[in-house]
């Protein structure tokens, strides 16, 4: 069995001199080297450390590793490092990349905490519109990055703009071999292990399945984190799983509807491209954002329904609506219910219940709902 640390002072390949650990992971390790071919220029080089020594799942995870680090290559974009090369040595697979000179984001609020200090909501907004154009750019490519988190975004010295690292791609493809010895590359070609509990959506950490939009949940988590200080896990309440973020940022917030959308349990409803967010966040600016925040449920009732409606329309109805739809379909209720509100004002009690029930994957629980609402009338 090959040892996991590769000691400080080894040459790897003659060229690449370990100059230090920079990170450890179920995958392998990386480092910091140098390149005694280009005047000790350093550079980042990530070992991914097979699980055991089959040779047929070491060669199906070459082949793996090569499609993807090709894909990889193909990335130019001034925030994203670049990818120099890929190689395999001593049974062990290699990846080289631009070293980033600079600080985790999770570092910068570690920082920031020890002043008793947070990044506020215009940095955010502003971090989110430096960022977004860079998943444009990589979905666009049918690139989806998979693993974003505070970790893997950095600001480098000197800059002002993050970049984005540590892409979860080839570590995905290498781990279908290696932890899944035992399936055909078909069959764990669509699973995947890479992601951050808390940070990855649901899609992601149940079914191995990820979009473009799948790197937008990811992305709000983030933002959010940097908002509020406090992790994912602390953030979601953990008998009803549902997200409670919305208690540690300012009511009047103007990124409180972008990221609940953004942050949908369910793929279709959040904002499909990272386009779609940064021109929402562009014409909010313009605007102050005057129009874009959508108001609470209990608000949407007063302004959308006249008095002589009240009866069919009553917090107390709507509140009840609510309730039931976050029964059967999780935190995401409120937020369908008021976007069908907005969307359809002239709807009758009855249509409301049917428009929601239908917002219901289960079948049983769509009946169910209905049956309660039709009763509460």
């Amino acid at each position: 069995m090959l040892k996991a640390e590769i000691e400080i002072g080894t040459i790897i390949k003659n060229r690449y001199q370990i100059q230090g650990v920079l990170g450890r992971g179920g995958f392998g390790r990386t480092y910091l080297a140098s390149n005694i071919e280009r005047c000790g220029e350093l550079c980042v080089l990530k070992v991914f450390l097979p699980t055991d020594t089959d040779q047929e799942a070491i060669q199906r995870s070459r082949k793996l590793f090569e499609r993807e680090a090709r894909v990889l290559y193909k990335i130019n974009h001034p925030q994203v490092p670049t990818f120099l090369a890929w190689f395999e040595e001593a049974e062990r697979l290699f990846i080289v990349q631009e070293y980033i000179d600079g600080k985790t984001y999770f570092r910068l609020l570690k920082e920031r905490q020890k002043q008793d200090n947070l990044f506020s909501e215009s940095e955010v907004i502003q971090w989110l519109k430096d960022l977004l154009p860079v998943l444009a750019h990589l979905h666009e490519n049918n690139i989806v990055h998979r693993d974003i988190s505070p970790d893997n975004i950095m600001l480098p010295k000197g800059q002002s703009k993050p970049v984005l690292i540590d892409f979860g791609l080839v570590k995905q493809k290498v781990s279908q071999i290696w932890v899944n010895n035992a399936r055909s590359v078909d069959e764990s070609e669509h699973l995947s292990f890479v992601g951050k509990f808390g940070y990855s959506p649901p899609e992601q950490i149940r079914v191995g399945q990820c979009y473009p939009c799948s790197d937008l949940y990811a992305l709000a988590v983030t933002a959010i984190v940097l908002l509020t200080g406090r992790e994912p896990l602390a953030l979601i309440d953990q008998q009803s799983l549902e997200w409670r973020w919305q208690a540690y940022i300012s009511s009047d917030s103007k990124l409180r509807p972008i990221l609940s959308k953004m942050l949908a349990e369910k793929p279709m409803n959040r904002y499909q491209s990272a386009q779609e967010v940064l021109s929402l966040l562009e014409r909010s600016s313009e605007n102050g954002f005057q129009g874009k925040i959508q108001p609470s449920t209990e608000q949407l009732v007063t302004n959308l329904y006249p008095a002589e409606q009240g009866s069919k329309f009553t917090s107390e109805f709507i509140e009840l609506c609510q309730q039931e739809l976050t029964h059967s379909i999780g935190p995401m209720a409120k937020y369908i219910l008021e976007e069908i509100l907005l969307n359809a004002p002239d709807l009758s009690s009855k249509e409301l219940i049917e428009a929601v029930a239908a917002e219901i994957p289960n079948p049983q629980q769509a009946a169910k709902f209905r049956q309660r609402l039709l009763l509460s009338l």
